[in-house]
Protein backbone atom coordinates (compact mmCIF):
# COMPACT_ATOMS: atom_id res chain seq x y z
CA UNK A 1 0.00 0.00 0.00
CA UNK A 2 1.95 3.25 -1.17
CA UNK A 3 1.52 6.39 0.85
CA UNK A 4 -1.21 8.05 -0.38
CA UNK A 5 -3.54 4.86 -0.26
CA UNK A 6 -5.64 4.02 2.29
CA UNK A 7 -8.62 1.93 0.72
CA UNK A 8 -7.37 -1.78 1.06
CA UNK A 9 -8.47 -4.20 -1.80
CA UNK A 10 -10.23 -6.74 0.04
CA UNK A 11 -12.90 -8.78 -0.94
CA UNK A 12 -11.46 -12.40 -1.48
CA UNK A 13 -14.00 -13.92 -0.09
CA UNK A 14 -13.98 -17.05 -2.39
CA UNK A 15 -10.57 -18.08 -0.78
CA UNK A 16 -12.20 -18.46 2.44
CA UNK A 17 -12.34 -22.20 3.45
CA UNK A 18 -15.78 -20.34 5.30
CA UNK A 19 -17.30 -19.66 1.88
CA UNK A 20 -16.74 -22.39 0.03
CA UNK A 21 -18.48 -24.85 2.86
CA UNK A 22 -21.21 -22.28 3.26
CA UNK A 23 -21.55 -22.94 -0.90
CA UNK A 24 -21.53 -26.73 -0.13
CA UNK A 25 -24.49 -25.80 2.65
CA UNK A 26 -26.62 -23.89 0.24
CA UNK A 27 -26.39 -27.33 -2.26
CA UNK A 28 -26.78 -29.80 0.12
CA UNK A 29 -29.75 -27.40 1.80
CA UNK A 30 -31.53 -27.05 -1.91
CA UNK A 31 -30.98 -30.53 -2.65
CA UNK A 32 -32.45 -31.58 0.57
CA UNK A 33 -35.41 -29.53 0.84
CA UNK A 34 -36.37 -30.74 -3.16
CA UNK A 35 -36.08 -33.91 -2.17
CA UNK A 36 -36.67 -34.52 1.26
CA UNK A 37 -39.44 -32.10 2.08
CA UNK A 38 -43.39 -31.66 0.95
CA UNK A 39 -43.92 -29.69 -2.37
CA UNK A 40 -45.77 -26.39 -0.50
CA UNK A 41 -44.22 -26.60 2.58
CA UNK A 42 -42.70 -23.21 3.65
CA UNK A 43 -39.75 -24.75 5.26
CA UNK A 44 -38.46 -24.91 2.01
CA UNK A 45 -38.13 -21.63 1.52
CA UNK A 46 -37.46 -20.84 4.62
CA UNK A 47 -34.36 -23.53 4.39
CA UNK A 48 -32.85 -22.62 1.43
CA UNK A 49 -33.27 -18.68 1.97
CA UNK A 50 -31.40 -19.72 5.36
CA UNK A 51 -28.46 -21.18 3.40
CA UNK A 52 -28.62 -18.77 0.72
CA UNK A 53 -28.41 -15.87 3.27
CA UNK A 54 -25.14 -17.46 5.47
CA UNK A 55 -23.41 -17.93 1.88
CA UNK A 56 -24.55 -14.32 0.31
CA UNK A 57 -24.13 -12.91 3.68
CA UNK A 58 -20.10 -13.84 4.06
CA UNK A 59 -19.89 -12.67 0.24
CA UNK A 60 -21.17 -9.12 0.63
CA UNK A 61 -19.35 -8.48 4.10
CA UNK A 62 -16.20 -9.36 2.60
CA UNK A 63 -16.78 -6.76 -0.94
CA UNK A 64 -18.00 -4.21 1.66
CA UNK A 65 -14.80 -4.81 3.67
CA UNK A 66 -13.10 -2.16 1.47
CA UNK A 67 -14.90 0.62 2.87
CA UNK A 68 -16.44 -0.40 6.14
CA UNK A 69 -15.43 -2.48 9.00
CA UNK A 70 -18.83 -2.34 10.89
CA UNK A 71 -20.72 -3.74 7.46
CA UNK A 72 -18.22 -6.03 7.58
CA UNK A 73 -18.42 -7.48 10.92
CA UNK A 74 -22.62 -6.76 10.86
CA UNK A 75 -23.05 -9.33 7.86
CA UNK A 76 -20.26 -11.69 8.88
CA UNK A 77 -22.82 -12.02 11.88
CA UNK A 78 -26.00 -11.70 9.70
CA UNK A 79 -24.43 -14.88 7.68
CA UNK A 80 -23.55 -16.72 11.09
CA UNK A 81 -26.96 -15.79 12.62
CA UNK A 82 -28.53 -17.49 8.91
CA UNK A 83 -26.63 -20.49 9.46
CA UNK A 84 -27.82 -20.87 13.13
CA UNK A 85 -31.27 -20.74 11.94
CA UNK A 86 -31.02 -23.57 9.55
CA UNK A 87 -29.15 -25.73 12.13
CA UNK A 88 -32.30 -25.84 14.03
CA UNK A 89 -34.57 -26.59 10.86
CA UNK A 90 -32.35 -29.35 10.54
CA UNK A 91 -32.31 -30.47 14.16
CA UNK A 92 -35.97 -29.96 14.53
CA UNK A 93 -36.46 -32.17 10.92
CA UNK A 94 -34.85 -35.16 12.52
CA UNK A 95 -36.54 -34.40 16.72
CA UNK A 96 -40.33 -34.25 14.46
CA UNK A 97 -39.01 -37.46 12.73
CA UNK A 98 -37.81 -39.26 15.34
CA UNK A 99 -34.52 -39.69 13.47
CA UNK A 100 -30.96 -39.71 15.17
CA UNK A 101 -28.58 -36.47 15.49
CA UNK A 102 -25.02 -37.53 15.63
CA UNK A 103 -23.56 -36.61 18.77
CA UNK A 104 -20.12 -37.93 19.85
CA UNK A 105 -21.53 -41.07 20.70
CA UNK A 106 -22.91 -41.83 17.61
CA UNK A 107 -20.33 -44.51 15.67
CA UNK A 108 -20.53 -42.48 12.72
CA UNK A 109 -19.55 -38.96 13.69
CA UNK A 110 -15.92 -39.09 13.89
CA UNK A 111 -16.03 -39.66 10.75
CA UNK A 112 -17.92 -37.65 9.49
CA UNK A 113 -16.49 -34.60 11.26
CA UNK A 114 -13.10 -35.60 9.49
CA UNK A 115 -14.55 -35.79 6.05
CA UNK A 116 -16.38 -32.80 6.35
CA UNK A 117 -13.14 -31.10 7.38
CA UNK A 118 -11.10 -32.64 4.15
CA UNK A 119 -10.76 -31.46 0.73
CA UNK A 120 -12.48 -34.71 -0.43
CA UNK A 121 -16.20 -32.42 0.86
CA UNK A 122 -14.99 -29.83 -1.71
CA UNK A 123 -15.28 -31.76 -4.73
CA UNK A 124 -17.04 -34.85 -4.28
CA UNK A 125 -20.56 -33.59 -1.82
CA UNK A 126 -22.12 -33.35 -5.09
CA UNK A 127 -21.98 -37.02 -5.88
CA UNK A 128 -22.76 -37.96 -2.44
CA UNK A 129 -25.94 -36.71 -1.62
CA UNK A 130 -28.04 -38.72 -4.03
CA UNK A 131 -26.80 -41.92 -2.08
CA UNK A 132 -27.60 -40.47 0.91
CA UNK A 133 -30.65 -40.87 3.42
CA UNK A 134 -32.45 -38.05 5.16
CA UNK A 135 -30.56 -38.79 8.22
CA UNK A 136 -27.33 -39.01 6.89
CA UNK A 137 -27.88 -35.26 4.73
CA UNK A 138 -29.71 -33.92 7.75
CA UNK A 139 -26.39 -34.94 9.71
CA UNK A 140 -23.72 -33.54 7.10
CA UNK A 141 -25.77 -30.49 6.81
CA UNK A 142 -25.48 -30.01 11.09
CA UNK A 143 -21.64 -31.18 10.84
CA UNK A 144 -20.57 -28.47 8.35
CA UNK A 145 -22.62 -25.69 9.64
CA UNK A 146 -21.57 -26.12 13.32
CA UNK A 147 -17.98 -25.63 11.43
CA UNK A 148 -19.41 -22.79 9.50
CA UNK A 149 -20.15 -21.21 12.53
CA UNK A 150 -17.23 -21.79 14.86
CA UNK A 151 -15.16 -20.41 11.79
CA UNK A 152 -17.37 -17.41 11.21
CA UNK A 153 -17.04 -16.29 15.27
CA UNK A 154 -13.20 -16.59 14.67
CA UNK A 155 -13.56 -14.25 11.52
CA UNK A 156 -15.60 -11.96 13.56
CA UNK A 157 -13.00 -11.74 15.89
CA UNK A 158 -10.07 -11.16 13.90
CA UNK A 159 -12.12 -8.29 12.19
CA UNK A 160 -13.10 -6.90 15.39
CA UNK A 161 -9.33 -6.97 15.91
CA UNK A 162 -8.24 -5.41 13.24
CA UNK A 163 -10.70 -2.59 13.55
CA UNK A 164 -9.02 -1.99 16.87
CA UNK A 165 -5.41 -2.03 15.42
CA UNK A 166 -6.41 0.07 11.85
CA UNK A 167 -9.77 2.03 12.80
CA UNK A 168 -12.46 2.64 10.30
CA UNK A 169 -12.46 4.04 7.11
CA UNK A 170 -12.81 7.60 8.44
CA UNK A 171 -9.62 7.31 10.55
CA UNK A 172 -7.60 5.53 7.41
CA UNK A 173 -8.55 8.58 5.38
CA UNK A 174 -7.67 11.42 8.04
CA UNK A 175 -4.30 9.74 8.66
CA UNK A 176 -3.58 9.44 5.08
CA UNK A 177 -4.87 13.22 4.27
CA UNK A 178 -2.54 14.59 7.53
CA UNK A 179 0.46 11.95 6.23
CA UNK A 180 -0.02 13.87 2.73
CA UNK A 181 0.24 17.28 3.58
CA UNK A 182 2.80 16.37 6.34
CA UNK A 183 5.16 15.68 3.05
CA UNK A 184 3.98 17.84 1.01
CA UNK A 185 4.33 21.00 3.35
CA UNK A 186 8.31 20.40 3.12
CA UNK A 187 8.26 20.72 -0.74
Amino acid sequence: MSADTFLQNKGGYRNLIVYRIAEIIYDVTYFFAHNYLNKGDRTIDQMIQAARSGKQNIAEGSKASTTSSETEIKLTNVAKASLEELLIDYEDYLRVRKLVLWTKDHPRYDRLREYCKSEAIMKHYSELLPRLTNEEICNLCVTLINQATYMLRRLIEKQQKMFLEKGGIREQMTKARIDYRNRNRNR
